[in-house]
Order: C-alpha cells, then structure tokens, then sequence
C-alpha cells in the first residue's frame, strides 16, 4: 500500500520541477534535444558536486541553496531518458507540448518505480541524512558515466535508464525532506 503523504509529496516536488521545466522552455526551447547523454550526465554530476559543497562548507560565494540544484537534477535526468529513449538530433524537434509529454510520461513512470520500490523498502530514505541522497546521487552518476565510457554495455548492472531515474526519485526524496525541513523550522520560528 502506498503512503498517500508520500504521493502527495512527490507530485507536489514533481509539480515544481516541471514547472520549471516549462518555463525554461519558453525562454530556450527544446535546444537540450542536441545533448548527448554524456553531456546531460556531465550537467547532473555539476548539479551534485555543487549540493556536495554546498554541504560540506561554511562558505557560500553564490547565495542559492540546493534545492534549485536538486529540481535540475530531476529535469536533467528526465532529458536524459528522453534522450535515450527519442535518441539524439542535431536541431531541436518537439514543439514544447511534445517535450512536456514526454516529460510527464517520464515522471509518471518515476513515480511507478517509485511506488514500487517504496513498498518494498518501506519508505526507508525517510531515515536517511540529505547528504546520504546526495552522496547515493554522485554514486549513480559515476556508474552511469562508467556505463557511457563502456558503449552503454553492462554484466550485470542496469542500464543507464535505470540510474537515470534513480536519480530523478533520490532527488525528489531530497526536495520532500528539505521541504519538511522548512516546514519544521516553521513551526519552530512560530
């Protein structure tokens, strides 16, 4: 059975995320349909190592917290499966009602996984410190960049779709906590 605060929660992250999305795509346009997917690997690896620091330091030289960050790793991972599944092109092809559905048929089977994998793990990244979801975020990127430099071949792991949305779910895990985080501080400022 699935937890209906959790489900809440995730699509309100989502709903965000994609919010976002949208409106970058009236300011660029679909141009990310020119990335290769090492590229959109090498973009969320940028992403993580910056909430890494972010984390592990005291001082901050541009004044944005990791929450943008971890709303660009969803997005970025989404253009990723996108990109694995459209395949790569050389000039942007999808009007910004095409790129959204294909973004809302990527969140939604985030969310099946999600649901799935919740069920079976009974919610345990609810325990988990932030700095462990980033830190399991890095370690997706890395194999997935291990997958890349091998031609997308594998033994025995998953694919590279399959750590793409690890990191989309992971990264909505992170922006649930942070938002129960501020929630807390809230009540506690009151």
């Amino acid at each position: 059975m699935n937890n209906p605060k959790t489900e809440k929660q995730f699509h309100n992250v989502l709903a965000q995320c994609r919010k976002l999305f949208i409106d970058k795509m009236k300011d660029y346009g679909p141009a990310w349909r020119i990335l290769r997917t090492p590229s959109i690997t090498d973009q969320i690896f940028i992403k993580a190592n910056r909430i890494r620091t972010l984390q592990t330091t005291s001082e901050h030289l541009v004044d944005e917290g990791v929450e943008p960050e971890f709303i660009g790793i969803v997005n970025y991972a989404v253009m990723g499966i996108i990109q694995l599944q459209q395949g790569v092109v050389d000039q942007p092809d999808l009007t910004s009602e095409e790129a959204t559905a294909l973004y809302d048929k990527v969140t939604n089977e985030a969310y099946e996984l999600m649901t799935r994998k919740n069920h079976d793990y009974d919610e345990a990244w609810r325990s988990m410190r932030i700095s462990s979801i980033t830190d399991l975020i890095l370690m997706k990127i890395l194999r997935t960049k291990s997958i890349e430099d091998n031609n997308g071949k594998t033994l025995v792991s998953e694919g590279l779709d399959a750590n793409y949305y690890d990191m989309i779910n992971y990264a909505v895990f992170a922006l649930i906590l942070l938002n129960e985080q501020k929630e807390r501080e809230g009540y506690e400022n009151q």
